[in-house]
C-alpha cells in the first residue's frame, strides 16, 4: 500500500512578506492588487482571514472588511526562490515528488527507510525542516492515496498534520461536507445538495446506477471519492500537455479592469510555475464564465515562446478585448498554457532548424 504525504504551504505569498518584513508578524496581510483600484486579494495572512477575506476577492472589499490590514503588492521572483528551497528539502526524502504549484506537492514514501518508515514522521521532519531553512509553516495530509492525503491536509492547517489510516476513510469522509470533495464545484455541490446530498456519507448512500442517471459520465469518480478510492500514482515526471489557474468569484464582477488585473495575476503565476518546471508555452488561453454560466475561451499561439512577464501583458489584454466581459458580468476567470516544451526540447529543437 501506497504512503503518500501532501504538502501544502500556510498562507504561502502572505507568509513570505511577515517572514521578510518583521512589522508585518501578527498583523492582517493581504497579498494582491491596491485596495483604491480594482484589484483583488492573491492569497492573505490567518489574521485576515478573521476578518472574512479570501483570495480572489475584490481588494477594495477586503479593505472595508479589515482597514487596518497591510496590503502588499505580490513578489513572484521571491515567492519561486522559496519554493526551490523548500523542493529541496522534499529531494532528501523521496525522489517520487509531484508538484501541483509553488506552495504545494505530492510526496511519495512509500519505499524510503527514513524515520523508520513512517509517513507520519516523515512528514513531520519535513515540516520541521522546511522551517528551520525558510522560517515558513507547512501543513501535511498523510495517507495511502492522493485524494485522501490532499483532503487531510487540509484538517489541523495551520503548521499541522493529519492522517487517514487505511480502514478510516469511508468514516472519514462519511461526516464531511460535500463542498470540501476536491472535483466537487459550487455548481455540482448545489446539484447535489438540492438531491439531499450534503455530506460525504450522503453520497456513500448511492449506488453507481443512481450516480449515472444523476451525474453521467462524471458518475464513477463520484461513487470512488466518497468511498475514498483513488488508484492515481504520484509522478515526478510526465509530458504536460498544458498548465492552467482559474478563480470563481463570491460576487460576480463587471469591472474590466477588474477582470484584467486577475488573469494577468493567474498569468504571471503560471509563468513563475512554467519557469519552475523549465517549461516554455507557445499558446495562452482565456478562459470566461458569464453569469449566466455561458463559458468561452479566446487563445492564441506564437512562434516564439511566451516565457515572461511582457509577452503575457501584452497578450492578456488583446485576449479580453475579443469578448464580451465588461458588457456581461463574469463569475470565472482562468488561463492556461499549452503547446508546451522543455527548456532542453526546445534548445534542441532549434539546433535542428539552425542545421
Amino acid at each position: 500500500m501506497r504512503k503518500i504525504i501532501h504538502i501544502d504551504m500556510d498562507a504561502f505569498f502572505a507568509a513570505v512578506e511577515q517572514r521578510d518584513f518583521p512589522e508585518l508578524k501578527g498583523r492582517p496581510v493581504v497579498v494582491g492588487g491596491d485596495p483604491q483600484s480594482r484589484g483583488v486579494v492573491a492569497t492573505c495572512s490567518y489574521e485576515a482571514r478573521r476578518f472574512g477575506i479570501h483570495s480572489a476577492m475584490p481588494a477594495s472589499h477586503a479593505y472595508r472588511l479589515c482597514p487596518q490590514a497591510a496590503f502588499v503588492r505580490p513578489r513572484f521572483e521571491v515567492y519561486k526562490e522559496a519554493s526551490k528551497n523548500i523542493h529541496c528539502v522534499f529531494n532528501e526524502y523521496t525522489d517520487l515528488i509531484e508538484p501541483l504549484s509553488l506552495d504545494e506537492a505530492y510526496l511519495d514514501v512509500s519505499d524510503s527507510d527514513q524515520c523508520q518508515g513512517s509517513a507520519t514522521l516523515i512528514a513531520e521532519q519535513i515540516r520541521k525542516q522546511i522551517y528551520n531553512q525558510t522560517g515558513l509553516t507547512a501543513s501535511a495530509g498523510i495517507s495511502y492515496n492522493k485524494f485522501l492525503a490532499k483532503l487531510a491536509s487540509d484538517q489541523n492547517k495551520p503548521d499541522g498534520q493529519f492522517v487517514v489510516k487505511p480502514g478510516e476513510a469511508e468514516a472519514f469522509l462519511a461526516v464531511l461536507p460535500i463542498g470540501k470533495f476536491y472535483g466537487v464545484g459550487k455548481v455540482t455541490e448545489a446539484k447535489m445538495q438540492r438531491l439531499g446530498i450534503y455530506t460525504g456519507g450522503d453520497l456513500q448512500k448511492k449506488n453507481l446506477l443512481e450516480l449515472q442517471q444523476l451525474f453521467g459520465n462524471s458518475a464513477e469518480y463520484y461513487y470512488d471519492i466518497s468511498r475514498g478510492i483513488d488508484h492515481r500514482p504520484v509522478i515526478n515526471e510526465r509530458t504536460r500537455k498544458s498548465i492552467g489557474s482559474e478563480t470563481t468569484f463570491a460576487e460576480d464582477i463587471a469591472d474590466r479592469s477588474q477582470m484584467l488585473e486577475q488573469l494577468l495575476q493567474l498569468a504571471c503565476e503560471l509563468i513563475d510555475d512554467l519557469q519552475a518546471r523549465e517549461l516554455l508555452a507557445y499558446t495562452i488561453t482565456i478562459k470566461i464564465k458569464y453569469v449566466d454560466f455561458t463559458q468561452i475561451t479566446r487563445s492564441h499561439t506564437t512562434t516564439h515562446a511566451i516565457s515572461d512577464y511582457s509577452k503575457v501583458m501584452a497578450l492578456i489584454p488583446f485576449l479580453l478585448h475579443k469578448t464580451e466581459a465588461g458588457e456581461r458580468s463574469v463569475r470565472l476567470l482562468g488561463v492556461s498554457f499549452s503547446s508546451l516544451l522543455g527548456v532542453d526540447e526546445q534548445t534542441a529543437y532549434s539546433q535542428m532548424e539552425l542545421f
